[in-house]
């Protein structure tokens, strides 16, 4: 089954969306398998990171800052290089296992859309298999 969720994100953040990941694997009806989330755009990203303490979310967007900052010899026309690049190395998409009905996700873990070029309208995928 493939669900569709979309959001509006208006400054460079990362946005927990693993209640809709949740909400997908539970509308499924998929007791054990895999859920993939992906998101189709390349100056966006998806990953699992810590989602108890807000502040590795500064902390990751200050790194990704840091590693790929905006730089004059970039060609790019648009003039979002810097966000193409945290978005590669985010990565597109992210596998979850799927136990019991739910996401096996470590107790510090949660799912994150990763935008890197605001504001947008954004969307994702979450494409539940299983028994």
């Amino acid at each position: 089954m493939l669900y569709e969720y979309t959001l509006s994100a208006l400054r460079e953040d990362f946005f927990s969306i693993t209640s809709q990941v949740r909400e997908a694997i539970t509308k499924s009806g998929v007791k054990s398998g895999t859920a993939v989330v992906f998101c189709p755009h390349t100056t966006a990203g998806i990953t699992i990171n810590e989602n108890a303490d807000p502040t590795v979310v500064r902390d990751l967007l200050l790194g990704l800052n840091k590693a790929f900052p905006n730089r004059a010899e970039f060609q790019h026309g648009e003039g979002n290089s810097a966000a193409h690049l945290k978005a590669s190395a985010m990565g597109s998409s992210a596998t979850i296992i799927i136990e019991n009905g739910k996401p096996l996700l470590g107790t510090w873990q949660g799912l994150y859309f990763c935008e890197f070029d605001s504001p947008r309208e954004r969307k994702f995928f979450v494409k539940v298999q299983g028994e």
